[in-house]
């Protein structure tokens, strides 16, 4: 026999979400001293809160956010404003590892907000704040005057960027040292007896796109180098990379040698290097950055920069909670410099 609880319809009922109440019964302790163990209470014993945390996780406890906004004004939620369009290997996944890692050991919880680049990006940014659905953002993309940025700070909502902003706000970021990349890759190039360098750079909207070019431009002044015009950016897409790689390389004015801005934009590159009948390794060396061990596994022909996202992650996350917090913005920035492999 069936001992489900029926509605009137007969359809079963769904079981009773576990509450605090649930979790007193089962331990036999106070409502109000569980409530405290779950919030690490300094008061409470430590074999109390892991008796406590025991219980909550057998019975699959999660708190009522809707009772939380309710008392204390919070949503416990940070939201990661995310472009679709992101690059394909290894920011996504790598940068919402690292944020999760922080977040883990925190009463805060990650909604991803995702949008087009190509679309109004205020949009979702405006619907967080409106709608007060989370209690701090992190965003991506972003630039020199960046009207999410704006928007943010006049509305008082914690936040960072990944990235660096140019206009008078100071705010928390974490971002990486697209400039010294760009200026050691030159630097690197000539070193193998290149001389004649392509820049795949970023899209010129980007704040990092004149952090890149700065670099590149002092490594030709610096080291005795010349541009060659790429005339094609990491967000186009792959196909068009590749053609537009391979149109180059056919030209009577082809570079001997590449830094590219993104492992995709890399992985186009080199197919449009091939395509034209040339070969990595011996008729032109290439730089690129990467976030894991995936072109070097594919081609080891090219040198790599590691520029680690999930550390980005950990760093954002970090910045968010303690601005939310109350800590002042200028002490929440930091720039990773990038690693190069060990010869």
């Amino acid at each position: 026999m069936d001992n489900k609880k029926t509605s009137g319809g007969g359809t079963p009922s769904k079981p009773e979400r576990p509450t605090l109440k649930t979790i007193a019964f089962m331990t036999g302790l106070g409502i109000t001293t569980i409530s405290r163990a779950l919030k690490d209470a300094p008061d409470i014993g430590a074999e109390t809160k892991e008796r406590v945390r025991m219980v909550a996780r057998q019975l699959g406890y999660q708190p009522n956010r809707a009772g939380v906004r309710l008392r204390t004004g919070k949503t416990n939620v940070i939201a990661l404003v995310l472009s679709i369009d992101e690059e394909i290997m290894g920011f996504t996944s790598h940068i919402v590892f690292g944020i999760s890692e922080v977040l883990a050991g925190t009463q805060y919880h990650l909604v991803i907000t995702p949008h087009s680049h190509s679309k109004d990006p205020l949009v979702p940014v405006r619907y967080i704040l409106d709608t007060g659905s989370a209690d701090g953002v992190i965003i991506s993309r972003t630039e020199p005057d960046d009207p999410r940025v704006e928007l943010m700070h006049d509305r008082n909502m914690p936040f960072a960027t990944h990235g660096r902003t140019d206009m008078g706000i100071i705010h928390p970021f974490h971002d990486f040292d697209n400039e010294a990349f760009a200026h050691e890759a030159v630097r690197a190039l000539v070193a193998r007896g290149r001389r004649r360098l392509a820049l795949l750079q970023p899209s010129s909207k980007l704040t990092y796109y004149s952090h890149t070019r700065i670099g590149f431009q002092t490594g030709l002044h610096k080291y005795g180098a010349e541009e060659i015009p790429l005339r094609i950016t990491t967000d186009n897409a792959l196909a068009d990379i590749k053609d537009a790689t391979e149109a180059l390389m056919r030209s009577p004015h082809a570079p001997d040698g590449i830094i590219c801005s993104s492992s995709g934009g890399a992985i186009a590159v080199n197919a449009g290097i091939e395509a034209a009948g040339f070969r990595l390794g011996r008729d032109i060396d290439m730089v690129a950055k990467q976030s894991a061990d995936v072109l070097s596994w594919i081609r080891p022909e090219i040198i790599t920069v590691s520029e680690d996202f999930r550390h980005a992650g950990r760093e954002l996350a970090k910045a968010v909670i303690a601005r939310i917090d109350g800590v002042e913005p200028e002490l929440l920035q930091s720039i990773s410099p990038p690693v190069w492999p060990k010869i």
